[in-house]
């Protein structure tokens, strides 16, 4: 079964142009994981600083696999110097009943 999972980012407003470049490269290096469906990037029409990564996965496994490397070898360290709080990771499952 497919899960979505969704990160809430806030980057610090003058860091925009920095949080670009390094998104873009962690996008390549999540859209190529196995496992991975399809990321979108939602930018807030009102506030161009708040981002939601709309990840797509075959399975939680997958999702889970995903967030080890990224909590290991993987890991972002030059992203949190460009938040301006700390990003909110939700998961969803897709309910065909409705």
């Amino acid at each position: 079964m497919a899960i979505i999972a969704t990160l809430d980012l806030r980057f610090d407003p003058t860091q925009l142009d920095e949080a670009r470049t390094v998104i873009n490269r962690v996008l390549t290096e999540t859209r190529a994981f196995d496992g991975n469906l399809g990321v979108d990037v939602l930018v807030d029409a009102n506030d161009p600083s708040h981002w939601i990564a709309y990840e797509t996965w075959e399975s939680p496994e997958a999702d889970a696999a995903y967030r080890e490397f990224r909590a290991g070898p993987g890991a972002v360290t030059d992203m949190p110097p460009l938040l301006a709080a700390a990003p909110v990771l939700t998961w969803f499952e897709v309910d065909d009943s409705l």
